[in-house]
């Protein structure tokens, strides 16, 4: 992967994320009984490598178990569950698809008016021999670089950054690639005297004008107007166990119920999974997860999304500009309607 800058120095962190986000690094709830069972496969493995002894119909039962108890666990995710998948710092985060399907990367730094958000990483890429810009929202795979990352909440500069990659998809006639893993822009003081709530309207009202073929992907979370600021395109996917709302479920419960301990209770009412979203005719296609979730096989969960992004690449040729900017107005215009019928 080539880059075409040098990196800005790190974002200092003034936004300390929920004690649920570091919570989920060590084990979900409900995964207990699989995670035991994996470290079991995990020490069967290592044994057997290291005294050099054959247990290979051992090692396949067991896989078997882990598959089959996997199925059942996760073929009854309530959303709440699926919140705290989405949420998993172990997923594939968007600088892995990036690196996973992505040829000859030229990153493009700065908004060319404040500075260079690196919440938000976008350049010239090629997916095969799809050329296109790609731009997505970067949480960061540890401390460093989650801080660095400012955990993937923008800022205004980092939606003024979009708007100037979408200037450059025009001009050069590129497809638009949009990754959401966001839990939502950044709501520091510094950000609204920056004019956060201006930058995200005109990603949005920019979105209606953009010729190129637009595609959006939920790869984690999907939350606020932090991520409908990129997710205003032609065609709008979702990974199976990714969330999509207007606010997170502990913002929902501490304004409905003045306690944020009931965000189980308001991820229940949102419609915020894949599955509800797309019974919503919100979102085009659910992108299906390894089993037990992207990031359990990260590889195969990145090929999926590329299969998928060339796929409706490829859709999005047999349009003509005039009709591409109509479907694309006509799909907002309906939403609401599609909720209340």
């Amino acid at each position: 992967m080539q880059r075409s800058a040098k990196p800005f120095r790190s974002v200092q962190l003034r936004f300390r994320p929920p004690l649920s986000y570091f919570i989920l690094v060590f084990m979900l709830d409900f995964e207990k009984s699989v995670v035991s069972l994996e470290k079991q496969l995990s020490d069967l493995r290592a044994s057997a490598k290291l005294n050099d002894i054959n247990v290979a119909s051992v090692i396949s039962k067991l896989q078997e178990k882990i598959d089959k108890l996997l199925k059942q666990i996760y073929s009854k995710l309530t959303p709440w569950d699926i919140v705290q998948v989405a949420r998993l710092p172990e997923r594939p985060k968007f600088s892995d698809y990036l690196n996973g399907f992505c040829n000859n990367f030229i990153e493009l730094s700065g908004d060319r008016l404040f500075g260079n958000d690196k919440a938000i990483i976008g350049g010239f890429a090629a997916i095969e021999d799809q050329k296109c810009i790609i731009i997505g929202q970067e949480k960061g795979s540890d401390t460093d670089s989650r801080i660095e990352h400012n955990f993937g909440m923008p800022m205004p500069e980092g939606y003024r950054k979009v708007l100037r990659l979408f200037d450059l998809a025009d001009r050069f006639n590129l497809p638009i690639i949009n990754i959401i893993d966001t839990s939502g822009a950044y709501p520091g003081v510094e950000s609204e005297e920056r004019g956060q709530a201006e930058s995200i309207a005109r990603c949005i009202e920019k979105s209606f004008h953009v010729k190129s073929p637009m595609i959006s992907i939920v790869i984690g979370e999907g939350g606020s107007g932090g991520a409908v600021a990129m997710a205003t395109t032609d065609y709008v996917l979702m990974l199976e166990y990714s969330i999509y709302s207007v606010i997170s479920p502990e913002g929902c419960a501490s304004i409905l119920w003045k306690d944020d301990s009931k965000a189980s209770v308001a991820a229940s009412i949102q419609h915020i999974t894949a599955k509800q979203l797309y019974d919503l005719k919100v979102i085009d296609e659910i992108i299906k997860e390894p089993l037990g979730g992207s990031h359990r096989n990260k590889q195969l969960a990145i090929e999926h999304v590329k299969d998928v992004i060339l796929k409706y690449l490829n859709t999005a040729k047999l349009t003509t500009i005039t009709e591409r900017i109509k479907n694309r107005r006509m799909k907002f215009q309906l939403m609401g309607n599609n909720y209340l019928n």
